[in-house]
């Protein structure tokens, strides 16, 4: 798929997310290409994938339906990313990590450490930790150097909220976040730490325990409920 449809795929993902598709919306290529002003090549690639991938059911006539995703089903998919990544950070130990890999993860902490230091998180400070919290975790995954993972996570993590290419945070308390993003940063610490002293079974479990983390939030964020309002998502392309 080229660029400019990954771009589209993803935009059609966050749009499900976020309830902007809700459950049970019949979608077409011509209205949802001319919504987002791209030729309709495009949206049907993606309809085609997103349709594999379960958000969408293919109707008896032209088209498409959302389909309702439920929070049982984020849920197991977020235990399935924890052991995924899991063994990656295990098998990053047993085949040793490189020094660019081990500098990716550092100048993540770096980051992080900076970022926390204030005592509070902004929206924007949101936008930086989703993108070196995603560095953190492809890092891991890289250095596992293990292809069947990689497969395994990027055919698992298309569901909203699954992946942590996607975070949502609540704007009504954000002292709340923050107190919960810092323990995660913690968490990106001592994993580190496991990774580093080559402590594979120990870096496994928790890499486990930090993917389970999320999910406490997949009632409130499942697409299946609509979307508070004072919740914010964040979503790249990986």
């Amino acid at each position: 798929m080229s660029k400019h449809g990954q771009r589209v795929l993803i935009t059609l993902r966050k749009m499900i997310a976020n309830g902007e598709l809700p459950p049970g919306e019949r979608v077409a290529e011509i209205p949802i290409s001319e919504r987002l002003g791209v030729s309709r090549t495009p949206v049907r690639i993606a309809f085609r994938t997103l349709e594999q991938e379960g958000l969408l059911r293919k109707g008896d006539r032209r088209g498409y339906t959302v389909r309702a995703i439920t929070p049982t089903e984020i849920a197991d998919a977020i235990e399935v990313r924890g052991v995924l990544e899991g063994l990656a950070a295990r098998l990053a130990c047993e085949r040793g990590v490189s020094p660019p890999a081990r500098n990716s993860l550092v100048n993540c902490l770096s980051m992080g450490d900076s970022l926390f230091s204030k005592g509070f998180l902004t929206d924007e400070d949101m936008e930086i930790y989703h993108d070196f919290n995603m560095q953190f975790h492809n890092t891991i995954i890289e250095a596992s150097r293990n292809i069947a993972i990689e497969d395994a996570l990027s055919r698992n993590d298309h569901l909203p909220f699954a992946s942590v290419s996607s975070i949502a945070f609540n704007r009504d308390d954000m002292s709340g976040e923050y107190r919960r993003f810092n323990f995660s940063h913690m968490q990106h610490h001592i994993i580190f730490d496991a990774i580093d002293n080559g402590q594979g079974a120990r870096a496994e479990a928790l890499m486990r325990e930090h993917a389970n983390a999320a999910l406490r939030y997949t009632k409130i964020l499942s697409p299946s409920q609509n979307m508070p309002e004072n919740f914010t998502v964040i979503e790249r392309e990986d």
